[in-house]
């Protein structure tokens, strides 16, 4: 900020005005404990624990301190004034005072020894910024009799695009997300060769890029989405031998794949997972464990993408599904397999709580893939229903399933998408 604060720092509209005296904003405070200077500014990010802010023990009359909720995360973590043997709004400092509002700021002004500190003004800011729509959808890999590198691009209308041929070595059991706002990654995955940890990213034009070794532990059958508004976590799936994991790996804004995390949660393989939320959360559901029995059980992941514990699940427990995102803060998990092929759909609301099962529209199926486009909506397509499927479902931005669409480009299961491309 240019110029200084006067002592109403934020006005009647609840904005900073510069004034002659001069106010110093400092560094983000990250600690659970910070004592601060009169007359200065306080950026305060709880993202990962509160934090006691203490005062000035020895202020003088006007002195003024800003403390900002950096990351409009206080109320998960709030903060605690330690007031330092002056009283905090006539009350003396044996009180506690804690702040736990979202997205707030705090004016305050030392009035003198009868008051003590006194709140100018301690208003909430509700405006939550909202990341940009996902327009358009890529569809990738899989497999069609043998493995496949193929693509197929979906544009802001729902409408999916004859095949490209893909660069990077063909696989399936992979996963897919949007990171960076307008890109994708596809990673990880099965062939021949057996699991691999391969990614390639793919830029907000749709063009895959060739092949870069991947961090973590080689897997299938793992599920990703996009978490934080423009990063990525992929998780779960099976490091070989049939077995299981929970291990999750942490994708940042440009693509990078972080080692591995030991994972929370139930080892599970072929689930799906979406984003929701406003605030950039994820979630996990359904899957099968080391042998054959079907799941119904959800994790959700916060906007720093960290994992949850289990949440038993709403609906059929299934496998072989997928799930997207839509309306802009909710997600959609639909088609799977039950012991046979299914169309049941599950909606998930923007608190990730996953409803009851609703009869599908169009084909059972398994070993599809599905993802966001058109800012709201959602497009399920390709699959497995006694033979490989090019069949496309579009989901409308209340969550209804339209009915069969013939696809373009190779029928195929064992396929991933994902979002990118901020321009319709």
């Amino acid at each position: 900020m240019s110029g200084a604060v006067k002592s109403n720092v934020f006005g009647s509209s609840g904005t900073v005005a510069a004034a002659a005296g001069g106010l110093k904003w400092q560094d983000v405070v990250t600690a659970s404990t910070v004592t601060v200077e009169s007359n200065r500014g306080y950026f305060i990010n709880t993202t990962s624990n509160a934090c006691t802010v203490t005062l000035p023990a020895s202020p003088d009359v006007g002195d003024q301190v800003i403390l900002l909720d950096y990351a409009r995360t206080w109320d998960t973590n709030a903060i605690t004034i330690d007031s330092n043997g002056n009283d905090f709004q006539n009350q003396d400092d044996t009180y506690t005072v804690d702040y736990d509002t979202e997205g707030q700021g705090i004016n305050i002004v030392y009035s003198g020894s009868a008051n003590g500190w006194i709140p100018n003004s301690d208003i909430a800011n509700a405006l939550t910024p909202v990341a940009p729509a996902t327009q358009k959808a890529i569809f990738g890999f899989g497999y069609a009799g043998g493995y496949v590198s193929l693509t197929n691009l979906v544009n802001s209308s729902g409408v999916i695009a004859a095949d490209t041929t893909g660069v990077g070595t063909a696989r399936y059991l992979m996963a897919a997300s949007g990171y960076g706002f307008d890109k994708a990654i596809f990673a990880y995955g099965v062939n021949d060769s057996g699991v691999l940890s391969l990614k390639n990213l793919v830029g907000n034009n749709g063009v895959v890029a060739s092949d870069v070794t991947g961090v973590g532990t080689a897997r299938g059958g793992l599920a990703a989405a996009s978490y934080g508004d423009d990063k990525a976590v992929f998780a779960y799936g099976d490091p070989g031998s049939n077995t299981t994991t929970s291990l999750k790996n942490l994708v940042n804004n440009s693509g990078v794949v972080a080692a591995d995390v030991t994972g929370v949660g139930t080892v599970r393989r072929f689930l799906a997972a979406a984003s929701y939320g406003s605030s950039g959360q994820a979630l996990f559901a359904y899957g099968r464990n080391d042998g054959s029995t079907a799941l119904s059980m959800s994790n959700l992941v916060n906007n720093v993408g960290v994992i949850a514990s289990d949440v038993s699940g709403v609906g059929t427990a299934r496998y072989y599904l997928a799930a997207a995102g839509y309306g802009g803060d909710k997600a959609v998990f639909a088609y799977g397999n039950t012991g046979s092929v299914t169309s049941l759909k599950n909606l998930a609301n923007n608190l990730g709580v996953i409803a009851a099962d609703v009869t599908g529209v169009g084909t059972a199926r398994d070993l599809l893939a599905a993802a966001s486009y058109g800012g709201d909506k959602a497009v399920f397509a390709y699959g497995y229903a006694g033979g490989v499927l090019s069949t496309k479902n579009l989901v409308n931005n209340a969550g209804v399933i339209g009915s069969d669409v013939s696809g373009v480009g190779t029928a195929r299961n064992y396929v991933i998408a994902a979002g990118y491309s901020l321009s319709a």
